[in-house]
């Protein structure tokens, strides 16, 4: 039987969906080097309190980061979350300390405001055809200008009592046994990526997120409900800025009213070195979770040379984000290629 030139070859299919795994197994496999690297070259690099602490120190970044992998997924673009995370932490700083109200129910009423405002962002993105950089960039200024006005100053809730428990460890066997620590504030963490995960992989909501990444003019066709799609991939986004804001407050006990500037760009890209696709529609959150340790492994080995500026961190972070862009680039024209 002759072959028609509509018909395409099996190891094509193949290779098309295998090319969406390779950019998260070049995000682990840069991991492992880089922790083998630490392994060879630095003292004390195998202790087994590195890695939790690596999730400890970047648990607000991971969350973030989590609700920016569905806005990029969906196409989209969030630069509101840093902005929004450092709200959280001073409006929950201005209820508990200022009016004395208590923090059960200020948490709440924090991780409400921001996903209504995500939700609220969504809508003027979606109903007004707004670009969601602009939309998001009017966000970042208009939620920083609300975190000043609040506060232009540090504000102390150490003596809160309900955010004093979120650094109480739990022990995993003894330190001396090649035991580690967590505090209960990274299962919130971890948590989130789970929960993620599995909205995003097992769920119509989380397929319709990566069916308007992919082609919103197909999922419209589809039947796919884009509109509530959309609008809750940025509800997500919200939430998680302001959950970030909450593990702030367990992890500082303070409020500050500049913390957050520039998380918006961390979290991107973690999202990018992580494997998603900036245009949308390919990605996973667990390439998420592999991007953050990347960024926080490398400022360790920084920590542990000693003689470098921490800048080299930013340094480094923004030759990763080019490559794996240009990487992104490359797969997506060979698969162009393949399917003429």
């Amino acid at each position: 039987m002759s072959t028609t030139l509509t018909e395409r070859p099996a190891h094509s299919t193949l290779f098309d969906g295998l090319s969406r795994y390779i950019p998260i197994g070049a995000t682990v496999a840069l991991l492992v080097a880089m922790y083998l690297g630490g392994l060879a070259n630095y003292n004390n690099f195998d202790n087994p309190q590195l890695i939790p602490d690596l999730f400890i120190g970047n648990a607000g970044l991971l969350i973030i980061a989590v609700g920016m992998t569905f806005v990029i997924l969906s196409g989209g673009i969030d630069l509101s979350v840093g902005s929004m995370m450092a709200f959280s932490t001073m409006a929950l700083a201005w209820m508990t300390v200022d009016l004395g109200m208590p923090a059960e129910i200020a948490v709440p009423v924090v991780l409400v405001f921001g996903t209504l405002s995500g939700t609220f962002t969504g809508a003027v993105i979606h109903y007004f055809d707004v670009q969601p950089f602009i939309a998001t960039l009017a966000g970042l200024f208009l939620y920083r200008g609300l975190t000043l006005q609040i506060s232009d100053r540090d504000v102390s809730m150490r003596d809160v009592e309900f955010f004093s428990w979120g650094m109480e460890r739990i022990e995993f066997g003894s330190p001396r046994e090649g035991g580690f620590s967590l505090p209960y504030i990274s299962f919130i963490a971890f948590a989130v990526v789970v929960i993620a995960f599995i909205v995003l992989h097992y769920t119509r909501f989380g397929r319709g997120v990566y069916a308007v990444g992919g082609s919103e003019q197909s999922a419209l066709l589809m039947g796919l409900p884009v509109v509530r799609t959309k609008v809750g991939v940025y509800a997500i986004s919200g939430f998680c800025a302001s959950l970030g804001g909450v593990v702030a407050a367990f992890y500082t006990k303070s409020a500050n009213p500049l913390a957050g500037v520039g998380l918006e760009l961390d979290a991107i890209a973690a999202v990018v070195v992580g494997g998603t696709l900036l245009t949308g529609g390919a990605g996973f959150v667990l390439g998420t979770v592999a991007g953050v340790m990347v960024m926080g492994l490398l400022s360790t080995i920084i920590a542990f040379q000693g003689n470098l500026s921490s800048w080299w961190a930013r340094i480094v972070v923004g030759i990763l984000l080019l490559a794996f862009i240009l990487l992104q680039r490359v797969l997506a024209r060979s698969g162009e290629k393949r399917k003429a």
